[in-house]
């Protein structure tokens, strides 16, 4: 008679489990930096640098409607990297090396895509500053949420 299929408790119970609370509420405090990175951005280059970002120079110091759709974008760019990493958490081995390649590789493209519009050149260094460090932000700050999100269950 053969014994039936044994699955070893020891390693099922060892699987970290995702709070999921906890790493969506640190997503939406990485959407508020994200968007906050564009709104502090653009002041900083229109009233320090004389930069125009995206609206043009007649616009006041913190911007107009093109400021904060810009600035939503990046809050919804850090809810949809926290879509990615819950995914990558619950489906793949080491999930945080994934995620910070895809991450990193969509920041190089919003970093170099304002170089693909026709704007003055300060306009689009400035432009793809603030997109690198939104994606800097949203990088590190998520890699870390990420990781307070783990839990090991007792066994």
């Amino acid at each position: 008679m053969s014994d039936p299929i044994r699955h070893d408790t020891r390693t099922q119970s060892a699987t970290p489990q995702v709070d999921a609370a906890r790493l969506w509420s640190g997503g939406l405090a990485t959407a508020l930096v994200a968007a906050l990175v564009v709104v502090v951005g653009v002041f900083v280059s229109r009233a320090f640098l004389n930069v125009p970002v995206l609206a043009p120079r007649t616009a006041s110091d913190l911007g107009d409607s093109s400021t904060f759709a810009y600035a939503v974008i990046a809050a919804v760019a850090a809810l949809a990297a926290t879509g990615l990493l819950h995914v990558l958490l619950l489906a793949t081995p080491r999930p945080f090396q994934f995620f910070s390649w895809i991450v990193v590789l969509a920041t190089v493209a919003a970093a170099v895509a304002p170089f693909l519009r026709s704007a003055s050149q300060a306009s689009q260094v400035v432009t793809g500053v603030i997109n690198l460090v939104v994606g800097l932000a949203v990088l590190s700050l998520l890699n870390g949420v990420g990781r307070s999100s783990l839990r090991t269950p007792e066994p």
